[in-house]
């Protein structure tokens, strides 16, 4: 345990940035997961409103720094490739 108050302050910042992080990270998992099975339904509306809301949250957490900017555009790129290939 810590024993200084920077120290007992900083493990405190680390653990809500850990909670946001994970609330970030599950979020774009979520909407990835969201995409893919809206290109399993074949509904063209749900397709394009799961494609473009996974979109934002990665670019979105990758402003943030959750994600790392080539991993994000990875991401994005993945779901490009789906995306056509319906």
């Amino acid at each position: 345990m810590a024993h200084y108050k920077s120290a007992i302050k900083r493990i405190g910042i680390t653990t809500k940035k850990n909670l946001r992080n994970r609330m970030i990270t599950s979020s774009v998992k979520t909407a990835i997961k969201r995409f893919d099975s809206a290109l399993a339904s074949g509904d063209d509306e749900a397709i394009s409103t799961s494609y473009k809301t996974a979109v934002s949250l990665v670019d979105k957490a990758a402003s943030k720094g959750v994600l790392h900017k080539n991993a994000a555009n990875r991401k994005k790129a993945q779901m490009a490739i789906k995306l056509q290939a319906k």
